[in-house]
């Protein structure tokens, strides 16, 4: 489906393809990876034409149908369901013909919608906007009426729905909660032409994709399998290289120290000039640069507290004098728990996760919350709520006023920001860069309770990892929201659900509820609420 030779693009003082050269599969799901920065997102540019490379070539199919989900869909007066069949380019056409074709064309255009199925396009329509998160109610409801980041949903609803011969997806579950990605997931696997996902998320790059892209130092590899298979494989391939470079430099030592000891004697001269000889058609092989991440410094609390740090007992909490969010909370929260907050968008995690925090008081009920504890509390807002002319080593000042100036940039410069980036403005930092700032001041202060609500929406898949480490260092307790199930499976030990308006623990693990996700999303189209209502019978049933 694309072929690249000799790819070379500059941009922005920088390489970010030199030489670079891959073919890949028709028909073939393809996971593109690399530390962010490398050009992945550059590469879907030069694939689309809106930049040009600076020599070489990439060649798509003459008649390839691409689609790229790079941006929210338009706040319009039409309904959701009409803009999801628009996508549909052929079949709007066909539609729009019918109304004055002559009669003796009638029948090529009834032959065609019949042979593209256009009479399911609805239903068709309607099950993945229901997979990603959309309501019944909601495919009558203007696109104006919706949010950015669920347009964006419908951008890449209306990308599966048209399905293109080329479908290009740039961190598709970056605006996508735990439920949607597992639904992507699972379509991705039975998508039937070509794709190349740009991911973090490992559970998808393992079960979603046949092949691995690596972008690396400018350059294309190609690696069969998941992501787990491409780790195996390029750190067998490092080693190699690491191996036959050491081997190549003491033959190099040797052949190097024959030619100066004898190449002013007449006896050894042949010998000295066949080395030389050698030692010029010996190519060089390149040394192995391990990528390494910062570690997230995530310190302990010096002294544990006395259990529970928070109990709940019938409580409400919501905004204003708007109906409670959420209703009837009984949960107790200790020491060392580690807490995986489900439920779909809406459905009060955020809310939640405010109230653990401290700032949204109950309603009604009675909360015990000890009270020398300290929490840590990220959520993506922060990140956007930052002022963009602001800088690293200002926003540490002002959090860390005690500390002096060196102390400063030392810890920058522990939480991956170097001397280079301390005094750029935000604006010019990179997402993770910004994640990273932040995710590491809210644990500065060694909270008993860190409270992550979608930590790793801007972090590649080995700060992710770094995370990962970090928590399961990390000595207090933990409530993580994440649409990233690996991370998810691996640091929390109980899962609570928020839905049907509570939050009460799942019965069950992330195998458990992946598949009552994807039942659901195979049932229809149902709301939210209805989706929760259904998960609550199912976990009385299995108890």
């Amino acid at each position: 489906m694309i072929q690249i030779d000799g790819l070379v693009f500059n941009a922005w003082g920088r390489r970010f393809f030199d030489r670079a050269s891959v073919t890949l599969p028709v028909n073939s799901k393809v996971g593109l990876v690399g530390r962010n920065g490398v050009g992945k997102s550059t590469l879907f540019k030069l694939i689309l034409g809106s930049l040009q490379p600076d020599s070489g070539e990439i060649n798509v199919p003459r008649a390839a149908r691409i689609a790229a989900v790079d941006q929210e869909h338009a706040a319009t007066p039409i309904s959701l369901l009409d803009t999801i069949l628009a996508a549909d380019t052929e079949r709007d056409a066909l539609y729009a013909e019918l109304e004055t074709a002559e009669p003796e064309r009638m029948g090529d255009i009834y032959g065609r919608l019949s042979e593209i199925d256009a009479d399911r396009a609805p239903a068709r329509a309607a099950e993945i906007l229901s997979g990603l998160g959309f309501s019944t109610e909601d495919l009558e409801r203007p696109m104006a009426e919706f949010s950015g980041g669920w347009r964006m949903r419908v951008a890449l609803a209306s990308a599966l729905f048209a399905q293109p011969d080329l479908l290009l997806l740039d961190e598709p579950t970056n605006y996508l909660d735990l439920e949607g990605a597992l639904w992507l997931e699972a379509r991705l696997q039975k998508y039937p032409h070509s794709a190349l996902i740009i991911s973090h998320d490992r559970e998808l790059l393992n079960n979603s994709v046949q092949h691995i892209l690596h972008v690396s130092e400018g350059k294309l590899d190609l690696y069969t399998g998941g992501y787990d298979d491409f780790e195996r494989r390029r750190a067998e391939k490092l080693r190699l290289q690491s191996a036959s470079r050491a081997k190549q430099e003491a033959e190099r030592a040797h052949l190097q120290s024959f030619v100066d000891r004898f190449r002013a004697k007449a006896s050894k001269a042949a010998q000295a000039q066949s080395r030389m000889k050698r030692l010029a058609k010996l190519e060089p092989i390149g040394e192995t640069i391990e990528e390494r991440v910062s570690p997230f410094l995530l310190p302990s609390p010096a002294r544990p507290l006395a259990p529970p740090l928070m109990r709940l007992e019938n409580v409400d909490v919501g905004y204003g004098d708007d109906p409670p969010v959420l209703s009837h909370l009984d949960l107790r929260l200790d020491i060392d728990d580690r807490i995986g907050l489900l439920g779909v968008n809406g459905a009060g995690k955020s809310t939640f996760a405010k109230m653990a925090a401290g700032a949204l008081a109950i309603r009604s009920g009675r909360m015990q919350r000890e009270g020398r504890i300290k929490v840590g509390w990220f959520h993506q807002h922060q990140i956007e709520a930052l002022d963009p002319d602001d800088t690293p080593l200002e926003i540490v000042r002002r959090a860390l006023p005690k500390i002096s100036e060196s102390a400063r940039r030392s810890r920058l410069a522990q939480w991956g920001l170097g001397f280079s980036k301390q005094e750029t403005t935000v604006f010019d930092l990179s997402g993770g860069e910004r994640a990273r700032l932040l995710l590491n001041l809210v644990a500065q202060a060694a909270p008993h309770l860190l409270i992550l609500d979608e930590p790793t929406n801007h972090l590649d898949i080995d700060s992710r990892r770094a995370l990962l480490d970090a928590l399961n260092d990390y000595e207090g307790a933990v409530i993580l929201i994440t649409h990233d199930r690996s991370l998810m499976e691996l640091v929390a030990d109980r899962l609570w659900l928020a839905a049907d308006g509570t939050v009460a623990p799942f019965d069950g693990d992330m195998d458990d509820y992946a598949k009552f996700v994807l039942e659901r999303a195979r049932g229809g189209a149902p709301a939210p609420t209805q989706i929760a209502r259904e998960g609550k019978k199912k976990k009385k049933k299995t108890a």
